[in-house]
């Protein structure tokens, strides 16, 4: 008998089940452009413990794939990572923003204010919301491969030829793998890590510290994580698993986040969500079930429990051009979507608006200027059926 290279993939074709998980595998890493470069960015320039920030990372999302049973992403909050890495903001007020927003989140939960609000929408402005959201990752993959063109290209080479293969499922696994390998090659081989047991420390906000992390951080973060981790992440879900509409929800999104950064906070962990770009990123290559976010969780648990400080040093290594490889494709397809081209010249007109309003100022704006142009176009239909003349 030959031997065969190929017996992993032969063996996922044969059994979907094994292909599922190969599939999970590759796409719990998919969306590490967004993670990586705020955790690096702020674990380099600020006082952040390492160990509490990635086991938080770490429960949280193996809590999501518990509650989800589905490739919902975990991430840090943009704004509020933005604004720490330029200020200087210390991990006692980042503690209070964590439990400032998620007091926020899970009162618009349980006083049904989310849901609400989530009906009201209507579909040109989600799919508007969608476009925006896919634009983003397109154009935040583009900047990542700015670092390194070379890398960067090779990246969207490989995984687009990968798309015709058997093994699709390892996409951005292999990636990832690769250009990490070619990393170590370039630096010389591993940077030295102090393997151990790291245990998170206690963060714990004073009274002053509340009132600047609600002016400083849940101020500028709530709008953001409203739209783009709570009523975008729904709706994109709901069009790639039409059959569960139930199970990933605004609410239950908004309540997961919620008590999940209630509990976390105060042991360090960074604000997180669950991003839409993050949930395109993942099943696009290959995320179909919760395996997805509890590999990414385990990972996460471990480096944070294992390595600690020295975890940087070893997140450090992967190429932002390949990372960037993957935001980009994932966007792009994300964009194209068939309600784009269904709908009518008045309902285009303001998906294009939604997106790009989104794009070029942010999600938040995106929303408010969809709603609005709905409100018009509502009000111009009124006025025409009023101005029509009845028959005699």
């Amino acid at each position: 008998m030959k031997p065969n290279g190929n017996n992993a993939m032969a063996s996922a074709e044969r059994y979907p089940q094994l292909r599922q998980v190969l599939g999970d595998i590759s796409g719990a890493f998919a969306d590490l452009g967004t993670f990586l470069p705020l955790v690096i960015g702020v674990l380099t320039v600020q006082r952040f413990d390492p160990t509490g920030l990635l086991v938080g990372f770490g429960l949280f999302a193996l809590l999501t794939a518990l509650i989800y049973r589905r490739p919902v992403p975990v991430q840090p909050m943009k704004a509020v990572a933005a604004i720490v890495i330029a200020t200087g903001i210390g991990p006692e007020v980042v503690a209070a923003g964590g439990l400032i927003i998620g007091v926020v989140l899970v009162l618009l939960a349980v006083t049904g204010a989310i849901a609400a609000l989530s009906r009201w929408l209507p579909q040109t402005v989600l799919t508007g919301i969608q476009l925006a959201v896919g634009l983003h990752l397109a154009l935040a993959g583009f900047r990542l491969m700015e670092s390194d063109w070379l890398v960067g290209a090779i990246a969207v080479t490989g995984l687009l030829a990968l798309q015709r293969t058997r093994f699709k499922p390892l996409a951005a696994l292999l990636l990832l793998v690769l250009a990490t390998s070619w990393a170590l090659a370039s630096n010389g081989g591993m940077p030295h890590l102090s393997p151990g047991l790291y245990l998170p420390g206690l963060a714990l906000p004073a009274w002053i510290d509340i009132g600047t992390a609600i002016q400083s951080l849940a101020l500028p973060q709530l709008p953001l994580t409203l739209a783009n981790a709570v009523l975008a992440p729904a709706a994109i879900a709901a069009s790639l698993f039409p059959g569960e509409t139930d199970r990933i929800t605004p609410r239950r999104l908004a309540l997961s986040s919620g008590l999940l950064n209630l509990c976390l906070a105060p042991m360090g962990a960074f604000p997180m969500c669950h991003g839409a770009g993050g949930l395109v990123a993942q099943h696009r290559f290959g995320a179909r079930t919760g395996l997805a976010p509890a590999v990414f969780g385990t990972t996460c648990l471990g480096l944070g429990l294992m390595l600690g400080p020295d975890a940087v040093a070893l997140l450090g290594l992967l190429p932002m051009a390949a990372v960037g490889a993957l935001l980009m494709i994932a966007g792009g397809e994300m964009t194209i979507s068939k309600r784009l081209f269904d709908a009518g010249p008045d309902g285009l007109a303001i998906i294009l608006l939604t997106g790009f309003v989104g794009v070029m100022v942010d999600i938040t704006t995106g929303l408010i200027a969809g709603l609005s142009a709905e409100l018009v176009r509502t009000w111009i239909r009124r006025l025409k059926s009023g101005a029509a003349p009845s028959d005699q």
